[in-house]
């Protein structure tokens, strides 16, 4: 198309290379790790050495067992028994399956519960969490962190020094903050600390607005409700920091008696795009990240779910954990169907693909009783394999044959797509239209890139590297710090291109509107600015002829203020006030160049955008591969690996574009056949 042809002559020659080398930090294992989670504490002891066997026969060699046990452990306060959870992690030693450690942080004890209420979470309502779920307890309650970190160190001391012990996880799942009086003290408490004054905390959040003004600490809401959108993105940012403090009192107890080779993680759930704390800042102080990648109802979306594992692998710029994966069914979506046969296999595959080292099912066996007794498993509650367990003994041994060449591998990208939860927030706090969905707006920049290339990044916009990246793209930065803008347009000055999407640059660090209008602190490098801005009620027209488009749901009336800002696509007919108005502009600054997209735009004209910026600032696409064949890359000890999927319904090939070593079926292949469900792994240039 004419747009991908003009962004093409627009965007600078001679851009920055991709970085190639491990990212700093980066988690190196020797070999790729499949396993499930384990719970012997639910079994007789006499069964547990079966059961290793059975993980043993599908190709284990790891498992994760504790986090759930904190009764077994500490069946009544102060008294403890560790032995069973070491005889656990020798036994497995035996058939040479390494463990992972929970903590038992999740999941209180019903002594505890009883005997001091106040480590109860109460929700924003008021109202207790009684015992018997997950997650019942109170994050920002001291004895409740002292109860933890007792725990966690008679665990530490008991096996942080065993030889079979490779790291550890905190708790399952961070999801619920608490509203009871503790945490209102410690609300009060980081208020004061981050504003000073009321005076300060007043004026970032404008609370003339309807008689807000605070004059006491105490005056300051403390609730989940919906209100003064500064005070909403501070509640947020306050959770965050309970998390981070909650899993911190965890890790030290770990690190004070744990050997430095054993790692420690966080495995998140809410399949991945959750966004009720910011995960960057919950990642910190962690070695590497896992997360939890179920599909519920129906089946594999590959670009969501791919997109899911590029944000994961984002959070620490490290490769990541699987630590709970869908062996085939879960038990809580609306149709818990089983997935096809085949799709379990697909999904491990992928998960490796974007980055991931470690595979672990959810759960290895059913529990006789419980609130997750349905749920998909490996083996069934007489202890035989179920029948994925098969699918599951395949992907066993392919992982085996594919260790020696993917280890030490990750993915490397020479374009990232920013993403940032304050932002998110700020924009869900006040969609202003209710089918404006940030992770599908992610969705229309990165489905795009993906088909260009075998490695997508996602990181985070207010600190990760830009220099490495020759596109860095940007779909909903709501939010735009003076720092993060000092960071942008330095890279579009070094070379890079920026592209920006719709409501960029609208409100400042306090979610308080920016008085210049968007992309606020960037508008100057851009020559241009939104003028208004429209949710949209009905389709409208963007360009003409063969670059007719169309934009839903949003879409922004563009003007440009410098003579070298240049309009790449116009609105056609549209609603009386955008009729021939800018819908996408761009300027060449310095070395590189800044485009703003002012519209979310159908798939034709979004594909023009993107392959026009990517051809325009030298980014080599990889090799073409058919429709609903996904491509990914992992390079590092002076390997490139590439892992084709087929994620459609009938049969595909792929032409090479020169010879591979075929690792799972050996051979040097020049084309691949793939069936429905059929995933090759290869290497180039050979052995």
């Amino acid at each position: 198309m004419a747009i991908a042809l003009a962004l093409a002559s627009l965007v600078p020659a001679a851009p920055v290379l991709a970085q190639t080398g491990a990212p700093e930090g980066q988690q190196q294992f020797d070999r790729l790790w499949l396993g499930s989670a384990w719970y012997p504490e639910q079994w007789p002891e006499e069964r547990w050495a079966e059961d290793l066997r059975l993980m043993k026969a599908h190709g284990a060699n790891v498992v994760r067992i504790g986090e759930y046990a904190w009764s077994r452990m500490e069946p009544e306060e102060g008294k403890y028994d560790m032995d069973w959870l070491v005889r656990a992690v020798r036994l497995a030693a035996k058939y040479d399956i390494k463990a992972v450690i929970g903590t038992p942080s999740d999941t209180p004890p019903a002594w505890m519960t009883q005997k001091y209420p106040d480590v109860s979470q109460i929700q924003s309502n008021g109202r207790k969490v009684g015992h018997g779920g997950r997650r019942q307890f109170s994050i920002s309650s001291k004895r409740y962190r002292d109860f933890c970190r007792e725990i966690v160190t008679r665990m530490a001391q008991a096996l942080g020094k065993e030889p079979n012990v490779i790291g550890w996880q905190i708790g399952n799942e961070p999801t619920d903050e608490s509203y009871d009086p503790e945490a209102r003290a410690a609300w009060v408490a980081w208020l004061k600390q981050r504003y000073g004054t009321l005076d300060k905390l007043n004026d970032a959040w404008t609370t003339q607005y309807w008689s807000q003004s605070y004059t006491a600490w105490e005056q300051v809401p403390f609730s989940n409700d919906k209100a003064n959108p500064g005070w909403m993105l501070e509640m947020k940012r306050f959770i965050t920091w309970q998390w981070v403090a909650f899993h911190k009192n965890q890790l030290d107890a770990i690190r004070a008696h744990a050997a430095p080779s054993q790692f420690i993680t966080v495995n998140f759930g809410g399949l991945g795009w959750a966004n009720r704390f910011d995960r960057y800042a919950a990642n910190r102080d962690l070695d590497f990240t896992s997360w939890d990648n179920y599909v519920g109802s129906g089946h594999l979306k590959p670009y969501r779910n791919g997109a899911t594992h590029d944000l994961v692998r984002g959070w620490k710029r490290k490769n990541f954990w699987v630590m709970e994966i869908q062996p085939g069914y879960v038990n809580w979506a609306g149709v818990s169907n089983m997935l096809y046969p085949g799709e379990t296999r697909r999904m491990a595959w992928q998960a490796i693909g974007h980055g991931s080292d470690g595979i672990l099912y959810w759960q290895w066996r059913n529990a006789l009783n419980g609130q997750e007794t349905l749920h998909g498993s490996l083996v069934g509650a007489d202890g035989k394999p179920v029948p994925v367990y098969a699918e599951v003994q395949q992907i066993g041994r392919e992982m085996a044959k594919a260790t020696p060449a993917i280890a030490g591998t990750h993915p490397v990208s020479p374009v990232a797509v920013l993403q940032d939860y304050a932002s998110r927030w700020a924009i869900d706090f006040q969609l202003h239209h209710k089918d404006y969905d940030q992770i599908e707006v992610l969705l229309d920049y990165y489905q795009p890139l993906k088909d260009a290339l075998g490695a997508v990044d996602i990181v985070e916009a207010e600190v990760a590297p830009l220099a490495g990246y020759k596109l860095v793209v940007a779909p909903s930065l709501n939010i735009i710090s003076e720092t993060t803008a000092k960071r942008l347009a330095d890279y579009v000055r070094g070379g890079g291109h920026l592209i920006l999407g719709p409501r960029s640059g609208m409100k400042d660090s306090y979610n308080a509107l920016e008085p210049q209008r968007q992309p606020g602190p960037l508008a100057k490098l851009l020559g241009g600015r939104v003028e208004q801005y429209y949710a949209l009620d009905e389709a409208i027209e963007v360009g003409g002829g063969q670059n007719a488009g169309r934009a839903t749901i949003w879409a922004e009336q563009l003007s440009t203020s410098a003579p070298d800002t240049e309009t790449l696509l116009r609105y056609g007919k549209a609603n009386g006030w955008l009729d021939g108005k800018p819908a996408v502009i761009s300027r060449k600054v310095g070395k590189g160049r800044i485009t703003y997209v002012g519209a979310l735009v159908d798939d034709s004209v979004m594909k023009a955008l993107i392959d026009g910026a990517l051809a325009g600032a030298g980014v080599a696409r990889d090799f073409a591969v058919p429709a609903e064949v996904e491509l990914m890359t992992r390079e590092g000890q002076g390997r490139r690996i590439v892992i084709l999927i087929n994620h459609g319904r009938t049969a595909q090939t792929v032409t090479l574009p020169e010879p591979m070593t075929d690792i799972l079926a050996s051979g040097t292949k020049s084309s691949v056949a793939l069936p429905v469900e059929g995933v090759a792994v290869l290497q180039r240039g050979g052995k």
